[in-house]
């Protein structure tokens, strides 16, 4: 039996409207009460400048922290260098996505996210500690605890006890922690965006398949004080920036829960009544009508042989689904997509209790050690539901087209970097009364189409 899938890997843009149109400063720059004359950035991959599933010479480049530290050295603020352990090519360690030309099951074509096949250079997988120190600590992978881990670079620790990108730079393989690298360099003023991690492994394994729990909160309060103890007590001021919704990402809101179209045809009338009719015609909780239907989802949680339902609205479908298995193999009509691929209820509640939990943590430090506090949180979930129009250009969390988002649905492209580097500029700007001026994001690099 043939569907009508009402998805596309390419959406259709969204076009929203705000009160206010944010745009870039243009006034003398001063330096407020901050000494940003060494700025060290520490994080994840967000800080690292990830993009479209790996880690790559032009994303570092217009990582966040780089359009900052560009930012303080244009206005005279920052008298060292801020340096990156730069990849040596476009591709860095493979897995790049890029836009190209993908045929599905039933043989149509279009345009759509499909992985570079280019291998990567040897060169990039190189230690370049001997350029370092580096002043942007971003780690790929990284969670809230690794950064205060000695020998986290250390490949001697074992498969998935150590960090490969970490191997890359650490000042000693064998001793080094993130923070202690950081620190050791004295830092006048910093940046932590660290925590995505503790809760986004959980969420995109679909709720901890394969056994990525998430941190629990007083671990995390814990370990992050630590990490701001640590770099306060060198005199350092800096922003502390809090955590996203995963569920402002369009990694968890592209596929549609209501993906299944049905037209007042006859022979979506014939599809309708043979799907009924193969649920017990509503005796199972399962049905189906014309116009948007839910999916059918697994369910471990019922009773066997019944351990499937229609997803709930407030339930999320994965950007990783198989859109040939929803196309050509009946997922999520005749067979339950699998549970790998759904965020239920339950594992929703558990994601954005402890995102609450983590940015009620990061709040309270920001306070307690007069740091600027940069609430990325609030920011992104008003683009999710509003947009955003800077100097002209329109954008949205919307997959591909919204222009924020790079091309694995997670990480920000690289004019999404510049969108948040205002942000986090603002906050800044903000709290020490400097004037650090922005950027503006439209003469950045946007998503390349063939």
């Amino acid at each position: 039996m043939k569907l009508n899938i009402f998805y596309l890997l390419i959406p259709a843009v969204v076009f929203t409207f705000n009160s206010c149109e944010p745009t870039v400063d243009d006034f003398t720059p001063s330096k407020g009460n901050a000494d940003f004359s060494k700025y060290v950035a520490l994080g994840n991959s967000l800080t690292a400048g990830y993009a479209d599933g790996a880690l790559y010479l032009s994303g570092q480049e217009n990582s966040y922290p780089a359009i900052i530290a560009g930012q303080l050295k244009s206005s005279g603020f920052m008298t060292t260098d801020f340096k990156q352990p730069l990849m040596k090519d476009e591709y860095g360690f493979g897995g790049k996505r890029i836009m190209g030309l993908s045929q599905d099951c039933t043989g149509a074509h279009s345009l759509a996210p499909v992985v570079d096949p280019t291998a990567p250079n040897p060169l990039n997988f190189a230690s370049v500690a001997a350029e370092g120190p580096f002043q942007n600590m971003g780690v790929p992978g990284a969670k809230v605890g690794h950064l205060l881990a000695p020998g986290f670079g250390n490949p001697a620790n074992g498969p998935g006890l150590y960090n490969p990108y970490f191997t890359r730079f650490a000042a000693d393989i064998a001793t080094s922690s993130i923070l202690g690298d950081a620190v050791a360099q004295t830092p006048t003023f910093f940046s932590l965006w660290i925590g995505n991690n503790d809760v986004l492994g959980y969420a995109t394994a679909g709720g901890g398949n394969g056994g990525n729990a998430i941190t629990p909160s007083a671990s995390f309060s814990s370990y992050y004080g630590m990490i701001v103890g640590g770099l306060v007590a060198t005199g350092a001021k800096g922003v502390l920036i809090n955590i996203p919704a995963v569920t402002s990402t369009p990694f968890f809101t592209t596929v549609p829960n209501n993906g299944i179209q049905l037209k007042p045809t006859p022979e979506d009338t014939i599809k309708r009544n043979m799907l009924n009719a193969a649920y017990g015609n509503g005796a199972l909780g399962i049905s189906f009508s014309i116009g948007n239907n839910y999916w059918v989802i697994q369910d471990t949680a019922r009773p066997a042989p019944y351990q499937f339902r229609q997803i709930k609205s407030n339930e999320f479908l994965l950007l990783t689904l198989p859109q040939d298995s929803l196309k050509c193999a009946g997922w999520g009509t005749q067979k339950p997509i699998p549970h790998q691929y759904v965020l239920d209820t339950v594992e929703v509640a558990s994601i954005m209790a402890a995102t609450a939990a983590y940015n009620t943590a990061i709040a309270q430090l920001a306070e307690a050690n007069g740091l600027a506090l940069a609430d990325v949180n609030t920011f992104m979930n008003q683009i999710k539901q509003n947009g955003l129009m800077v100097n002209g250009k329109r954008f949205s969390s919307t997959f591909v087209t919204g222009g924020i988002f790079s091309l694995d649905g997670i990480h920000l492209s690289k004019q999404g970097n510049a969108i948040v580097a205002n942000y986090i500029i603002d906050a800044i700007n903000a709290k020490y009364g400097s004037t650090i001026p922005k950027v503006d994001p439209n003469n950045y690099p946007g998503i390349v189409f063939p």
